[in-house]
């Protein structure tokens, strides 16, 4: 599998909408049940919808449709806010509960539900490594972890052929972990330049997840 890095910046994601050429069909965005407001990528995909992923786990809010139990779902469509289709909120459960075997367990099924998702296309992938939106993990072991439940799910299993998977980590995740995927993968995202243009984000067996 192809696997690259997409930086955790708004100005990025705004320059991969303007270049116009195919989105990620879906990213899979883990979050914990006692993590508000949300942090990391959800945090930023959050402010670019005008904050509809709070609003889903608000407590008592009529709208809640996930709490963030470990294990949880649901399918979201994006329109053409993000860089990716679709988003597949995972929950991790609470911040106390998590350690590296939920770090796999969640990998693993977020990848099993995303090649679900793409099956039978030439789709790419994205992901965020559980664990980073907190620094539960750091970016480096995430990576670790994540790329040993590719290996596990690689064809002819769960994952596609000619996937590609598309890590999305801040710029100091990447250069922490960028040899990980050199091994024997491709690794083929540059820094973003400063000064880009964008807003800046917000201060400080598996079966199909629940579609929205």
């Amino acid at each position: 599998m192809n696997v690259g890095f997409l930086s955790a910046e708004l100005p990025r994601w705004d320059q991969v909408l303007r270049d116009g050429g195919t989105r990620p069909s879906c990213l899979g965005l883990p979050f914990f049940e006692d993590e508000r407001p949300l942090r990391g990528v959800a945090g930023l995909c959050d402010w670019r919808l005008g904050g509809r992923l709070a609003r889903l786990l608000g407590a008592g809010a009529s709208e809640t449709r996930l709490r963030g139990s470990f294990g949880e779902r649901l399918l979201i469509p994006t329109g053409q806010k993000l860089p990716f289709a679709r988003l597949v909120l995972y929950g991790l459960g609470p911040v106390a509960s998590f350690n590296e075997d939920r770090a796999r367990i969640a990998g693993r099924e977020l990848l099993r539900t995303l090649g679900a998702l793409v099956a039978g296309e030439a789709g790419t992938l994205a992901l965020v490594p559980p664990g980073r939106s907190t620094g539960a993990l750091s970016a480096r072991r995430a990576l670790e972890l994540l790329l040993e439940e590719v290996d596990a799910l690689a064809p002819p299993r769960q994952i596609p052929a000619d996937a590609r998977l598309v890590i999305v980590e801040s710029v100091a995740g990447q250069r922490e972990a960028a040899d990980l995927v050199r091994k024997g993968r491709s690794h083929d995202e540059a820094p973003p330049a400063s000064g880009d243009p964008g807003d800046s984000g917000p201060p400080g067996g598996v079966g199909p997840p629940t579609t929205l």
